[in-house]
């Protein structure tokens, strides 16, 4: 039995990967939500309460809340807090509200978690991808670039809450860890106003409030390689799972896949696996170890999660097979198709 929150079900496989929620046959009366776009994917709202007005009015507390962080957050927003940061923290300490500050600061322990796996710096050579014109650094940028993805570069005044760079060039992104704060927030907003049963969903990372009214939320994990089929389906219960996938944004060229989760040391795609789910209590730490995982590999990625007691994972790698961390029973089945 897993250290999390399953509901006592088998875990399932369907058909064949990021968490995707799985619709139940027939919607009930009182469950009230939306989506909208939003930073760059669908942000998603779900919950239950008797009066129409108030679980309406409940929702759009939450696609606000959404928007106020991509506001704080975004580097595609040039009056964003972070792009100013960007902007200015090379040449001086920059102040970042305690709110950014102390995401910034999580993310910088995650990035001594997980060995430098996960880096909020990979944006130094980020910002030179452009997934939807299918364009990629060329090998002298990528080689100039590269040697300022490192966390170390960015030093933190917790007295004066301000962010430093240590060379010019650094960036930060905060894309491997937002949405997981995103949704993490919307459920705190709504469990605040007295809800009990809800999701909140934003691209590949839902974070779940109690049950759906005594049935388990069914979460699909989605087939890398097959748009719209799940590759397994999990019965949770308050829980967060994240999933970072090479098939979020990506373009091919010469038969190789580029895509978003960047190997910090190399500053290129990391190579080996198709998806890595984190199931855990926290949708921050779901998200950015997600992402870790997915940049670490089955072997070493797993490691991890088996030095972490509230977190498990399932990792499917370039060859389709699935592996489990030690809290979570394997179905039968442990392959996708080729």
């Amino acid at each position: 039995m897993s250290r999390c929150r399953i509901a006592k079900h088998n875990l399932g496989v369907a058909v064949t990967l990021a968490a995707i929620l799985l619709a139940p046959a027939a919607a009930d009366a009182d469950w009230f939500g939306d989506a909208q776009p939003m930073m760059g994917t669908e942000v998603s709202v779900q919950l239950w309460h008797d009066e129409s007005n108030v679980g309406e009015m409940f929702v759009e507390d939450v696609f606000a809340e959404a928007s106020r962080i991509n506001e704080l957050m975004s580097t595609y927003l040039e009056d964003s807090r972070i792009s100013e940061i960007n902007r200015r923290a090379a040449a001086e300490p920059v102040i970042a509200g305690e709110e950014l500050f102390q995401l910034i600061r999580r993310s910088l322990d995650i990035s001594i978690l997980t060995l430098g796996a996960f880096d909020v710096t990979y944006e130094s050579v980020g910002q030179h991808y452009d997934f939807r014109s299918g364009r990629r650094p060329d090998a002298a940028t990528l080689a100039a670039e590269r040697e300022l993805i490192d966390y170390r570069l960015v030093k933190l005044d917790q007295a004066q809450g301000t962010v430093r760079f240590l060379k010019t060039g650094v960036r930060i992104n905060l894309g491997g860890i937002a949405k997981g704060y995103v949704v993490e927030r919307g459920v705190d907003i709504l469990r605040s106003r007295g809800i009990e049963h809800a999701v909140v969903t934003a691209g590949g990372d839902s974070r779940l409030l109690g049950d759906r009214r005594g049935r388990p939320w069914m979460i699909g994990i989605r087939d890398p390689r097959n748009d719209g089929q799940v590759a397994i389906s999990l019965p949770l219960e308050d829980e967060a799972i994240s999933t970072s996938g090479d098939y979020e944004r990506y373009f091919e060229e010469e038969g190789v896949r580029y895509h978003h989760i960047l190997t910090p040391s190399t500053g290129e795609p990391a190579g080996g696996v198709h998806s890595a789910t984190v199931i855990g209590p926290d949708a921050v730490m779901t998200d950015a170890l997600s992402t870790s995982v997915f940049v670490m590999g089955v072997d070493r990625g797993l490691r991890l999660i088996a030095a972490l007691p509230d977190y498990e994972s399932i990792v499917i790698d370039a060859a389709g097979q699935i592996y489990y961390s030690d809290g979570l029973q394997p179905p039968e089945v442990q392959s996708l198709d080729p």
